[in-house]
């Protein structure tokens, strides 16, 4: 069986015009300051922690008995929040 040929790709290096693209800003992004990835985890421990409260002790916290199913609306917004901030993170 004949051996085939190895070609050699030329290496490619992006133009400062092509890196940016029509719709990139000049700006840089950026990273996230010290405390975002803090603040990102807190929320992420607090959400969860408040719904495994809710489960372990809900019926003898008095603010978790009176908001009954709404609980589980109040983890999720922690929840939800760090994943917004997750997403974000540069």
């Amino acid at each position: 069986m004949p051996k085939s040929k190895v070609r050699k790709k030329p290496s490619y290096s992006a133009t400062p015009a092509a890196a940016s693209g029509p719709s990139a800003s000049n700006k840089q992004l950026r990273p996230s300051p010290t405390w975002y990835p803090v603040t990102l985890v807190v929320l992420l421990v607090v959400g969860l922690a408040y719904i495994v409260v809710y489960y372990m002790a809900g019926e003898h916290v008095p603010l978790m008995k009176d908001l009954g199913s709404w609980n589980f609306g109040v983890g999720f917004v922690f929840l939800l929040s760090g994943l917004i901030m997750a997403v974000r993170w540069r």
